[in-house]
């Protein structure tokens, strides 16, 4: 094994260096602290490998994005979101029999406790959804209270088979009680992706026709969030799985974690954006060039990407679903032909061509909802139900693995010891 030496105040530590499978080289710094009684300091751990992983590949410099070696393109291009998710939480794609039976066994269990519907109406509509999930998610506990044996593959399949049942129906009724519908349980039996779409937009007046291009494009969307790595939300699962905290936990803090404007909640701030814009008169000229200003707190949202420095591959593959759905339904929207000129504008303008700012997958998957009446603030739910697999994939992972407990270190910088001086002589 290679080394790598660190030398400070006269002393030299030996590491080791720990190379992936796709040529990752990394420094193991686990001894660190033992060793040489120092640590390393990472704000945001933006430099620290929290664990070595087999289910994502993510290559940001070149724009290469894979699932347990398949690419991103090859999988929502010729793959359904269930297929994905099989492949994510089990490393291989299923087979039919395994597929079959994988619908079978998440139509058994796609019923919720009538108690659920009871906690979902103390709700005030105004309530965020993302809200609404996360306790609904926490809820689930407590109508299985029992933990899972992480040694057996049976009880884990049920606790997995469970949150991909369970969930889409939360995510539907969040939806539908914002809008004062009836809540809907569906028929998984029909497709996975199918019956999400019909759970989410069947009216109880007129009966329901499913739209290809829209379940194409919601599949799509699925697929491209299922994972992304050790970002904020995957990690969250995993340190919060690492204490021996339940699934359903687990997965409710990373629903928490995605909730953040500057990770899952990127794709409602560009349609805010947007309608700020309309507001504003509609001049996207203008707004292009508040975005070069450098003196402007102006951020052009949905351009660009903190780990893609070329293009965003998952962007590509949406942006001709979005273009698809705009013409499937026909739709005149003044907030989507903005989206359509910022887009083409700024693919012109050589500020945003030299730097790679192009369109990300927040800025089409906003787009797309939003041709789809989705409200803004449901935006971040859907992604949450993209992700449901790769959260599952990381928490079986991490828990099968043993990893110890996530317990940063920090540097402290506060008041040294202090004389503690009686409140009536302060």
């Amino acid at each position: 094994m290679k080394k790598a030496k660190l030398t400070f105040d006269g002393k030299v530590i030996e590491l080791d260096v720990i190379v992936g499978s796709e040529n990752e080289i990394g420094i193991d710094i686990s001894r660190l602290k033992t060793d040489s009684g120092f640590i390393t300091l990472d704000p945001g751990f933006k430099n620290t490998g929290s664990c070595e992983s087999k289910v994502t590949f993510l290559d940001g410099e070149n724009g290469v994005l894979r699932y347990r070696g398949y690419s991103i393109e090859d999988l929502a291009n010729n793959a359904d979101f269930l297929e994905v998710s099989h492949l994510l939480i089990y490393g291989e794609l299923p087979t039919k029999k395994q597929y079959k039976k994988l619908l079978v066994d998440i139509q058994e269990r796609s019923v919720l406790d009538e108690d659920v519907k009871k906690i979902l109406e103390t709700f005030p509509r105004s309530a965020h959804p993302m809200g609404m999930l996360s306790s609904l998610t926490s809820s689930l506990v407590a109508f299985d209270p029992s933990s899972v044996d992480v040694t057996n593959e049976e009880e884990m399949y049920d606790a997995f088979l469970n949150l991909l049942a369970k969930i889409p129906i939360l995510v539907a009724w969040v939806f539908r009680r914002r809008r004062g519908l009836p809540l809907e349980y569906g028929d998984f039996s029909q497709g996975y992706v199918e019956n999400i779409t019909k759970m989410m937009f069947k009216m109880p007046n007129k009966k329901y026709v499913e739209n290809k291009v829209v379940v194409n494009a919601i599949n799509k969307l699925l697929i491209l969030h299922a994972d992304h790595e050790q970002n904020c939300s995957t990690s969250t699962v995993r340190i919060v799985g690492s204490s021996q905290a339940g699934l359903f936990a687990s997965i409710s803090s990373g629903i928490s974690a995605l909730w953040g404007r500057l990770h899952g909640g990127a794709n409602q701030a560009v349609l805010e954006m947007l309608e700020s814009i309309l507001n504003d008169g509609g001049d996207i000229s203008a707004y292009i060039n508040k975005a070069k200003d450098k003196n402007d707190t102006f951020r052009l949202m949905g351009f660009g990407h903190r780990v893609y420095k070329n293009f965003d591959p998952r962007a590509k593959i949406i942006k001709k679903a979005a273009h698809e759905v705009l013409h499937d339904l026909g739709i005149n929207d003044p907030i989507l032909d903005i989206a359509k000129n910022l887009e083409i504008e700024a693919s012109k303008d050589q500020y945003f061509i030299d730097r790679k700012l192009y369109p990300n997958v927040d800025f089409y998957s906003g787009i797309i909802y939003k041709a789809l009446n989705i409200p803004n603030e449901m935006f971040t739910v859907m992604f949450a139900l993209g992700r449901l697999p790769g959260w599952i994939a990381h928490w079986r992972e991490m828990r099968t693995k043993k990893e110890p407990i996530g317990r940063p270190r920090q540097i402290y910088t506060g008041e040294k010891l202090r004389e503690f001086i009686s409140i009536d002589k302060r």
